[in-house]
């Protein structure tokens, strides 16, 4: 009784107009038309990706409350390593990849008098029915397929941005973005098809953590380098579990490990060592570390750290300037505030070194 008696309270509190007289109407990436009075003072990100894309426009100081899932996790994710004092706000809800078009934690939600909650993938139709309840705006943001970067992100970055009067933040940030891509494309400009290497990551998260059987057909840090993945031409686009045999079959030249799972690979190395031999990067000491970016969404910064490890691997020459550790806080400074490589290379490991087994 309790319960439903805070939520009617604050619900009544907040269906009621407020003082500010400004407003402007978005259409979110859920094609919804949403109309929010300007300038929010107090917003709530909820579901993967959408707090990462506010601290990216430099928004920390408009967030009311944080989903718990980021509390549990904190040495993951480069955005909440540089921001862990948002840990003492107060949790609006669980969070999670299961959050995902759920019904969220309404009471946790109005307890931190959110007047703009922010949630990404959330259908159009439970889009409008939260927004109906809450009585309080909600914009739908999106990156676009899961566990590849998309230019749908850019999208969210300029929507978010206009809404929270961040415009000019949001074209830096998508233009620092854009320059490193461009200046990814140029290292590698006139390498020969006949000449790169030919190349696999595994250990890809999906779901959970996984061993070397989890790759990517669409690896945005070999994308971006134009590296030979073996496995871009299985008949699929995304995520993709490869059989060992098969993975015998394509024995790249080069094979990477996703920090994320190299646990798991390390088990499984002393489990079915053979199978590990019949590889001739493991036998020739051709496999390096990267670290995890699919976490909660794509951590753009570290995909982009990840693609200069990569090419600084395959075409040593082209990057022979780059020190990774110093390029990587380069990213992580603009992108979120603070050169975190160090905390990250705690929980992953050094980025693009040689793989270790202790």
């Amino acid at each position: 009784m309790k319960r439903s008696l805070l939520i009617f309270c604050i619900l009544s509190f907040w269906v009621v107009p407020g003082a500010m007289a400004d407003s402007i109407t978005v259409r979110d990436m859920a094609g919804r038309d949403v109309t929010i009075a300007t300038p929010p003072k107090r917003i709530v990100c909820l579901a993967p990706g959408t707090l990462r894309l506010i601290i990216y426009l430099g928004a920390k100081e408009m967030v009311a409350g944080v989903e718990a899932i980021e509390k549990r996790f904190p040495t993951t994710r480069p955005y909440w390593v540089a921001n862990s004092d948002l840990n003492v706000l107060p949790s609006v809800g669980p969070g999670g990849p299961g959050s995902i078009n759920s019904d969220p934690d309404l009471e946790a939600l109005l307890s931190a008098a959110p007047d703009l909650i922010f949630i990404t993938y959330l259908e159009k139709r439970k889009a409008d029915e939260l927004q109906a309840k809450l009585g309080i705006p909600v914009v739908v943001l999106s990156y676009g397929p899961f566990g590849r970067f998309d230019e749908t992100m850019y999208r969210s970055l300029r929507l978010a941005g206009k809404i929270l009067e961040k415009e000019t933040r949001a074209e830096e940030v998508v233009a620092f973005i854009g320059n490193a891509r461009k200046d990814l494309s140029r290292r590698v400009k006139g390498e020969g098809a006949e000449t790169k290497p030919r190349v696999y990551v595994g250990g890809i998260g999906f779901k959970a953590t996984q061993g070397i059987g989890s790759t990517e057909t669409t690896y945005a840090p070999f994308d971006w380098v134009g590296a030979r993945n073996v496995v871009a031409d299985q008949g699929t686009k995304g995520h993709l579990f490869v059989g060992k045999e098969t993975l015998l079959a394509l024995d790249p030249d080069i094979i990477f490990i996703d920090g994320g799972g190299k646990g798991n690979v390390a088990r499984d190395m002393q489990i079915k060592p053979a199978f590990y031999k019949g590889l001739s990067a493991f036998r020739e000491d051709r496999v390096y570390t990267l670290h995890s970016y699919n976490w909660y969404m794509t951590n753009i910064g570290t995909a982009m750290g990840d693609a200069y490890a990569v090419g600084k691997i395959l075409y040593p020459e082209r990057f022979a300037d780059i020190d990774l550790a110093v390029k990587a806080n380069e990213i992580y400074t603009f992108l979120v505030g603070k050169p975190v490589y160090d905390q990250l290379k705690t929980t992953y490991g050094p980025i693009g070194v040689k793989l270790t087994i202790k």
